[in-house]
């Protein structure tokens, strides 16, 4: 039995080890993760092979951050609203989540890659298929996961391809 105490206190540490150095590598991580475009305008995220507006709808890139501040959207206004966008859509709920940095909370997102991200909930495409009248949201104020009333006002959107 003590082998067993001795070879789970061993797991323990390397476990804590190996956290503290993803912890400790998480901006160095996230960094090699986002490429900008050549505007700005644009992340790049090599680990999901996806391009995502570096601001939230409603605001503006100015040469080095987001400005302005972001639309409010229903869930319907926000499909509506991303299929006029040509080339953009609004993320499925793992796309939106992956954005997700739990090392950071208020807003729970890099903020380097996507300045001046509101500490809100942001919409996805994603139905709640369990209750029609909701969808699946992200809160980047600390990075849950939600299900959200479809008609809710006041619900953000960040836009990919």
């Amino acid at each position: 039995m003590n082998w067993l105490r001795n070879f789970t206190g061993r797991r323990l540490l390397w476990a804590a080890a190996v956290l503290a150095c993803l912890s400790a590598a998480g901006p160095a991580l996230a960094q090699a993760r986002f490429a900008y475009s050549l505007d700005g305008t644009e992340v790049v995220d090599s680990q999901y092979g996806l391009v995502w507006r570096r601001c939230s709808e409603g605001q503006t890139w100015t040469a080095s951050s987001c400005t302005g501040n972001p639309t409010s959207f229903t869930h319907e206004e926000a499909l509506i609203y991303a299929q006029k966008q040509i080339g953009w859509r609004l993320p499925n709920i793992k796309e939106l989540s992956s954005l997700v940095d739990a090392t950071r909370y208020n807003p729970a997102i890099d903020g380097n890659a996507f300045p001046l991200t509101a500490n809100a909930i942001y919409w996805s495409s994603s139905p709640d298929v369990r209750v029609p009248a909701l969808a699946w949201s992200v809160d980047f104020g600390f990075g849950s996961v939600i299900s959200t009333g479809r008609d809710t006002y006041g619900v953000l959107v960040r836009l990919v391809r």
